[in-house]
Formats: C-alpha cells, structure tokens, sequence
C-alpha cells in the first residue's frame, strides 16, 4: 500500500542514493510527457526537502522546457533487488545554469562529468512510496561509457554549439531558456 511523507526520511535517502538509476518525469500544458532515466552518480539529496541532479547534455532537453513552463517534476526510484520498493517524489524544478551565481555552491556537490549542461534542483512537496512487488530483479553491470566519450570528444565549444542546435527548442517548440544566445548569436 501506498505511503506518503511530508519530507525525505534518512532512510530514504539511503535507499535513494542506494539505486543506480532514477527517472523523471516533467509536463507542460498541451505538451508531451517527458519521462527521463537518469544515472552517473548524479543525484544529490541536499536536505530533507530538497534534492539535485547533474543534468549532461543530451539529444534534447525537455525537462528544461517543462520547468520553465510549468515547474512540476516527478522523480521515481525503483529497486530492483531483493528488497522491493518504489518511492516517488512529486515538487516543483528550478534550473541552475552555469551563468546562475549558484552554479559554484551547487556543482561542488557534484563529481566533475564531461557534457554538464545544467542543475536541475527539487523543492519536493511530498514522497510516496509503494510495494514495488510488479518491478521486474535486474543485475547493475555498469555506467555506458558512451556519453561521457561523446562528450570528451566535442568538448566544450563544440558541447555549446550542439545545445545552440538541439537544446533549444523542446519537441513541441517550447523554448528551454538555457543557450546563451547573447554570448552565440545564430
């Protein structure tokens, strides 16, 4: 049966930082839903309300423009060992770009991962967890080097021309906000 909290418990946050994976899910109105696995080591519970992830560039950046539309993020954890459980927390997301004076505070938090776009910070209204009984055991084997590669091998200029190209728009035309078009006129 379905449980809510008013915040993170410490043990939730164990169980939290315990997952290799995570996933969230963002909205705006009259868009897509937007449902995103996550990993790398890059979650941050920062306090018993507030979480952080290192969000790296990707071949979109939807949750970006939800955010900026709507605000409401959903994040789900899963285990998929032997102790069964989904916790879910529901809040409200905030972006930290690396232009934002925050940005020095809140990327310390994390370990330097090549392809960093931005920070995708948490207020959470309230934590659910459920039985997790339907969630499938699956073994970890290891982080995909993959993106990290592809992002050592643009670099940082060519990093900023790929979000200039493919992250500024969601796949719906709602504008992410997040390429510094003063500093990269088209």
């Amino acid at each position: 049966m379905a449980k809510f909290y008013d915040a993170i418990t410490p043990e939730l946050r164990s169980f939290m930082e315990a997952q290799h994976i995570f996933f969230v899910a963002t909205a705006a109105e009259n868009s897509r839903i937007n449902l995103s696995p996550k990993g790398m080591d890059s979650l941050r519970v920062l306090d018993e309300r507030t979480v952080a992830y290192l969000d790296l560039t990707g071949s979109g950046n939807e949750t970006a423009a939800h955010l900026k539309a709507d605000g409401r993020i959903t994040m789900m954890f899963c285990s998929f060992d032997a102790a069964p459980r989904i916790l879910r927390l529901y809040g409200r997301g905030r972006l930290i770009l690396k232009s934002d004076p925050a940005w020095p505070d809140m990327i310390s938090c994390f370990r330097p991962l090549p392809g960093a776009r931005q920070i995708v910070a948490v207020d959470v209204q309230s934590v659910q967890t459920s039985c997790g009984f339907g969630v499938p055991y699956y073994e970890f084997k290891g982080e995909r080097p993959a993106l990290i590669d592809w992002a050592l091998k643009k670099g940082e200029i060519g990093l900023e021309e790929y979000r200039r190209r493919y992250n500024r728009l969601s796949i719906d035309g709602l504008p992410s906000d997040t390429v510094n078009d003063a500093a990269h006129p088209q």
